[in-house]
């Protein structure tokens, strides 16, 4: 073992090498000696650990560079998405338009009127703009941006309900992705929750058994990533709103996803919108800006607008509260439905609808480029995100069988993805599969010439 740390070169012996020499030249010598001190930390870790004796001399300065070029890398870091589903939550959910990245530059590289009045000059709000769009979207009296959608539920549950009871439906009594729960978020907000029904079946006298003066709100909540099926009963929103309306009572409405269009024109199941809920009577309706609407991270809040008055006072408004850059994407988002174009400007509706015959078309025009280690073959794509659960799109897939690869599945994925402009895959059974819906046609060559290298190399 003496001899194994023996072996460890020093900082200055590391430094001495060009491949460092070039680090230190494109970052700078105090962030490199902290690294390189750092990684001999770890190597001596290890050999007191017992592990296998470490890597020496020129590997241990190549694997030094890997793993600061990863380190310090820009991040989030792009990345071809070929898995088929579309809103990925790991890889960023929702691809955004060109006009939203525009925006988005626009936005940050210099000064705007982010809170300035420019028709009197004197100071104005973030949410104004964004709420004359949202009104004129969905009918609403009153809106409110935040930064995600459950910070929007726990603003609207802490400046309406706090102190107070608040009745949900067993059913809905959801946990969706990063275990985040409904109930978890009630008690942090200093609600009461009042859970009624059962898993599977719940009736709107299940709702007004439990009303009493202590009751602060009835909470539906859309269930955006699951399914029950079978034997089921839950209340309509609108019994819910002539109930909350007949005893004073608010009813809040999280519908999660909040699609701005009838999936059904499409062939899709119906998908409830934040303009039928409105239109039903519900008093707060709430949903995400990076799922089906197809923006930036975002929680939308629509309401009455006293009820909007009530949250946009409450302290975490402003701790919540979205940022400029993800309110530039969000209103150039929006403005493709005010102008009836977000099937065709929004990534994720392009997707959603594209052609199964342009699809087909690429799969195989994939094959003919990579040859006889691939095939194509017919399967499914998923929305995903929490968004139109079990639902699957058809496509058609480039599959590589892993039998004739040499090093297997795992090498060839894990090759593919550590590469500087890295291809995210999907493995089924003993195929590798690549989806031509939801890889950008500009980034076809890219993904070819990665499977080509990497079948040659395997």
């Amino acid at each position: 073992m003496t001899s194994s740390y023996r072996n460890i070169p020093s900082v200055t012996d590391i430094l001495m090498y060009s491949e460092v020499d070039d680090l230190v030249r494109r970052h700078s010598h105090d962030s490199i000696v902290y690294l390189i001190r750092e990684y001999l930390d770890e190597i001596r870790y290890s050999i007191a650990m017992g592990k296998p004796e470490p890597l020496s001399g020129v590997d241990l300065v190549e694997e030094f560079v890997k793993r600061v070029n990863f380190r310090l890398r820009r991040f989030p870091h792009p990345v071809i998405n070929a898995t088929g589903v579309i809103l990925h939550t790991n890889l960023g959910r929702s691809p955004l338009s060109t006009e939203a990245t525009e925006a988005i530059m626009d936005a940050s590289m210099g000064y705007s009127d982010l809170e300035l009045d420019l028709a009197d000059g004197r100071r104005g709000s973030r949410q104004t703009h964004i709420e004359n769009l949202l009104r004129q979207i969905t009918g609403c009296e009153a809106a409110l941006v935040m930064n995600n959608n459950a910070g929007g539920l726990l603003l609207a549950l802490s400046a309406v309900t706090s102190g107070r009871e608040v009745v949900l439906s067993r059913g809905e009594s959801v946990e969706i992705g990063g275990g985040f729960r409904i109930p978890s978020v009630m008690e942090q907000s200093g609600a009461n929750l009042v859970e009624i029904g059962t898993t599977n079946r719940t009736y709107i006298s299940d709702y007004e058994r439990v009303i009493n003066t202590s009751t602060g709100a009835l909470l539906k909540v859309h269930a955006s990533n699951f399914r029950i099926t079978g034997f089921t009963s839950e209340a309509s929103l609108g019994d819910m709103v002539e109930l909350g309306t007949r005893y004073g009572i608010p009813v809040i409405h999280d519908l999660g996803s909040g699609c701005l269009i009838d999936t059904s024109l499409y062939g899709l199941p119906h998908e409830v919108t934040p303009q039928e809920s409105v239109g039903l009577g519900s008093d707060i309706v709430l949903f995400s800006g990076d799922k089906l609407l197809g923006g930036p991270q975002a929680g939308i809040i629509l309401g009455k607008t006293h009820l909007i008055a009530e949250m946009a006072s409450h302290p975490l408004a402003r701790a919540l509260r979205i940022d400029k850059v993800s309110l530039a994407a969000l209103t150039a988002t929006l403005m493709h439905y005010v102008n009836n174009e977000a099937i065709q400007k929004v990534p994720i509706w392009r997707m959603i609808l594209m052609p199964i015959e342009d699809i087909k078309a690429r799969a195989q025009a994939w094959q003919n480029e990579i040859g006889a280690v691939s095939n194509v073959v017919e399967g499914v794509s998923t929305i995903g995100g929490g968004s139109l659960p079990e639902e699957t799109l058809r496509t058609w897939l480039l599959a590589i069988d892993s039998k004739g690869i040499k090093g297997g599945i795992t090498n060839f994925v894990d090759r593919i993805r550590r590469l500087p402009y890295p291809l995210i895959a999907r493995v089924e059974r003993d195929n590798i599969l690549f989806d031509p819906r939801t890889v950008s046609p500009h980034d076809d060559h890219i993904l070819l010439d990665i499977i080509k290298d990497a079948t040659d190399v395997l």
